[in-house]
């Protein structure tokens, strides 16, 4: 069996082993649970990002940097190009939605974060497990929680808890939204939002065999509410997608145009915006805006690729660019 968290814990023992050149802090709480910042008190690194996003994508994708450019330059906009960070999957509905997926909230008397990495397919508490047929097994924990405070011992303790583990054999990883890891990491998501959203449209991911994903790396924000604003705007107007599956052409025809964000009543406006109309609430958002901006689905059955949405590179330009 696959086990996401004992990969991940592999790459976690190098950014510990590694934490000064890497920009980390490594803290061991009370009760035997270890906290790596990975921005909060401490810089991180273009390199710690990368291995964070790996190892909460399970150690079963590659991510790398590259870059993108922003519109032509033909048009006199001057958009240019900007970093972007691209990740390689392999078992897609595993790294992704079983582990990278954002969907645990950490909440506790005094403390908020989103939890996301391997250590959610040990506690399998999100009805997003009955649709992918995968629980992990293993004696280690990694958790990577988006935030802007520390975890305490009752926070480690609560998470062990619900992964059945002690609180000695979990690891938790934190950085804030407006921090370099924390842009890395959520750039690495590019191939996830995809996926999910295909599994609200119900179609059945594990038929998908391999993605691949670009986006555009945000540029660190001066908080964390603007930096929700860029890190979604860079996802929701500037991420490519690609997809091999095994399916039916005419399932994908129906299924494709349906995928990016533009299908979505709240697309068109800066992130930060439509967060603040909606009193700073995800739920009020149209869920279906959450997707990249273009996706490409290659079926391995027929041969044939299909292709849907586009880049919005003036909206990425004020957002990324002018601030």
């Amino acid at each position: 069996m696959i086990s996401v968290n004992r990969r991940a814990a592999a790459i976690v023992q190098k950014m510990i082993g590694d934490q000064e050149a890497l920009g980390l802090a490594v803290r061991q709480l009370r009760n035997g649970t270890t906290v790596v910042d990975a921005g909060i008190e401490v810089p991180g690194s273009l390199e710690a990002g990368l291995l964070f996003a790996r190892a909460c994508l399970g150690g079963l994708a590659e991510v790398s940097f590259t870059q993108e450019r922003l519109g032509d330059p033909g048009t006199g906009l001057g958009y240019g190009w900007v970093p972007a960070v691209t990740v390689s999957v392999s078992y897609p509905h595993i790294a992704c939605m079983a582990s990278q997926y954002a969907g645990w909230a950490i909440k506790l008397e005094g403390y908020f974060a989103i939890g996301s990495g391997p250590a959610r397919a040990l506690y399998a508490g999100e009805e997003i497990y009955r649709k992918l047929d995968y629980r992990d097994q293993a004696d280690t924990a990694v958790l990577m929680l988006e935030g802007r405070r520390l975890p305490n011992e009752e926070v480690g303790a609560f998470v062990a808890e619900k992964c059945r583990l002690g609180p000695e054999q979990l690891t938790l990883l934190i950085a804030p939204t407006a921090s370099l890891v924390g842009s890395i990491q959520i750039a690495a998501r590019s191939a996830e939002t995809g996926l999910h959203k295909m599994l609200e449209l119900g179609f059945d991911v594990r038929r998908v065999v391999s993605a691949f994903g670009l986006c555009p790396l945000a540029p660190v924000a001066a908080d964390d509410l603007h930096a929700i604003g860029r890190t979604n705007d860079a996802i929701l107007y500037g991420a490519q997608v690609f997809y091999s599956v095994h399916a039916d052409d005419l399932e994908i025809g129906n299924l494709i145009a349906r995928i990016p964000s533009a299908s979505s009543r709240d697309y068109g406006t800066p992130f930060y915006k439509l967060f603040r109309r909606h009193n700073n609430d995800f739920y009020q958002i149209d869920p279906m805006l959450f997707s990249p901006a273009q996706v490409e689905i290659n079926n391995l059955d027929s041969g044939h690729t299909f292709r849907a949405g586009s880049l919005n590179a003036s909206l990425l330009y004020v957002s990324l660019l002018e601030g």
